[in-house]
C-alpha cells in the first residue's frame, strides 16, 4: 500500500539497481523486458525527432529524455483501451506506451495526410481514440478541467474506468489546475492527477514555482490524498498508478501523484541551449548519471536478465528502422487538402461555414479548370 503524504518518494528499485528492502514486483521476465524496450523506444524516438526538427521536417518538439520511466510507468499502470489519459505536450512516451503506433505519432508531428488529426493540430500534440489518449494542448493546465469532466461522466455512467490527467510542475501555478482538482474533489470523481515533476517549467526551477516543499503536498488543500514516487523508477510508477487507479474503480475518489524526475534535454526547440542559459552542466550531469534506463538495466542484471551489448545494439537498430519507416510512410502520404478542413469537426456544420466551404470549392474548381484550359 502506498503511503499518503510521505517525506521520501516511494521506490521499488534503488538507484544502484537493487530491490528496495521489502519491495516486491509481479512482472514476468517477458514483461520486464517489455518495459525496457518501451523506455528505450521513447529515448530513441526523441533522438530521431530532434533530427527531423533540425532538418525542418517538423516545427516543434519537446524532449522527454530522462522521463521515460515516469511516462511508461503511467501507461503500463492503466488498463489499455479502457482508461483515458489527458496528457500534456511532452507525453509522447505515454502515447506510445498506451499503444499508439509510431506512424500515427509521427504523422501528427509532421502534419501529414494520414495524421489522425488531419494536420489541424500544432506539431507534437498526438491523440488517438483507439488508444484513449486525448490530444494535448500548449496552453498550460488547460487539459485539467475537461479531464475532470470526463471522470465525472465515467462516474455518472457507472463505468469501470478512470481518467488520468498529467501535467508538469509549472501547471500547478495555473488557475485551471486548482479549479479542476477542487471540482474533482467535491464530486469524488475517479480522476488521477499525475505531476511529471521534471523540476523545470521552461527556465523556471520548481523552487521558484512554489513555496510548497513538494507538489503532492498541495493535495491537502483539496481534501484528497497526495502521493510521491521516484519518477525514475518505472516499477514504482507503474505500481503506484495501478494501485491508485484500481482504488478509484472502487469509489476511492481522486488523488494527486507526484513523480519526481528530470528533463535532461531542453524544454523544446525554443530553448535549445538550456545548459548555457539557465541550467548548470553539473546539475544536468548529476541527473544524467541517475538515468532511468540505466537503473533498470542494472536491476535486470541483478535479476539474472542482463541486457547484453549485442542485444542492446540489435534492438536500438530495429527501433531506428521502425521509426524511419514510420517517417517515410507519414511523409509519403502528402499533406491534407483543404477539402478536409470541416471533416469530423461538427455533427451539423453551421450554415455560414457550409456556404464559405462551397464558395471556396467553386473558386478552387474554377481555377483548376482555367489552368487546364490555359495549358
Amino acid at each position: 500500500m502506498l503511503e499518503a503524504f510521505p517525506t521520501q518518494p516511494f521506490q521499488v528499485v534503488l538507484e544502484d539497481g537493487h530491490l528496495r528492502p521489502g519491495a516486491t514486483f509481479d512482472q514476468t521476465p517477458a514483461q520486464l523486458r517489455e518495459l525496457w524496450k518501451s523506455m528505450t523506444l521513447v529515448r530513441e524516438f526523441d533522438r530521431k525527432l530532434v533530427t527531423l526538427l533540425r532538418q525542418g521536417r517538423t516545427t516543434f518538439y519537446a524532449q522527454a529524455s530522462g522521463m521515460e520511466a515516469t511516462q511508461i510507468g503511467i501507461a503500463r499502470g492503466l488498463r489499455p483501451g479502457q482508461d483515458w489519459v489527458w496528457g500534456y505536450y511532452r507525453d509522447q512516451g505515454v502515447a506510445l506506451g498506451l499503444g499508439m503506433s509510431l506512424v500515427d505519432v509521427v504523422a501528427q508531428m509532421v502534419g501529414s495526410n494520414n495524421d489522425l488529426n488531419k494536420g489541424r493540430q500544432m506539431p507534437h500534440h498526438p491523440g488517438s481514440v483507439a488508444s484513449r489518449f486525448v490530444s494535448g494542448s500548449s496552453s498550460i493546465a488547460s487539459q485539467v478541467p475537461p479531464a475532470v469532466g470526463m471522470a465525472m461522466a465515467q462516474q455518472y455512467l457507472g463505468l469501470n474506468e478512470v481518467t488520468v490527467c498529467t501535467f508538469g510542475d509549472g501547471a500547478t501555478s495555473e488557475g485551471d489546475w486548482h479549479a479542476g482538482i477542487n471540482m474533482a474533489a467535491v464530486r469524488n470523481a475517479p480522476c488521477l492527477f499525475v505531476c511529471e515533476n521534471n523540476q523545470w517549467a521552461i527556465s523556471t526551477p520548481v523552487e521558484r514555482q512554489t513555496r510548497s516543499g513538494s507538489i503532492h503536498i498541495k493535495a491537502r488543500a483539496y481534501g484528497i490524498p497526495g502521493y510521491f514516487v521516484d519518477g525514475n523508477d518505472v516499477l514504482a510508477v507503474q505500481q503506484a498508478v495501478r494501485e491508485l487507479a484500481d482504488g478509484m474503480r472502487g469509489g476511492g475518489g481522486p488523488a494527486l501523484l507526484e513523480c519526481l524526475t528530470y528533463r535532461v534535454g531542453s524544454h523544446s526547440n525554443a530553448d535549445a541551449d538550456a545548459e548555457k542559459n539557465y541550467r548548470s552542466r553539473e546539475q544536468v550531469r548529476g541527473w544524467t548519471d541517475r538515468d532511468p534506463i540505466t537503473r533498470f538495466e542494472k536491476f535486470l542484471a541483478l535479476q539474472g536478465q542482463e541486457i547484453g551489448s549485442q542485444e542492446r545494439a540489435d534492438f536500438v537498430g530495429s527501433v531506428h528502422r521502425q521509426i524511419e519507416e514510420a517517417v517515410q510512410q507519414a511523409e509519403a502520404s502528402g499533406v491534407p487538402g483543404w477539402q478536409s478542413m470541416l471533416d469530423d469537426v461538427y455533427s451539423d456544420t453551421p450554415v455560414h461555414l457550409r456556404r464559405t466551404y462551397e464558395a471556396l470549392r467553386q473558386e478552387q474548381t474554377g481555377q483548376a479548370q482555367h489552368g487546364q484550359e490555359g495549358g
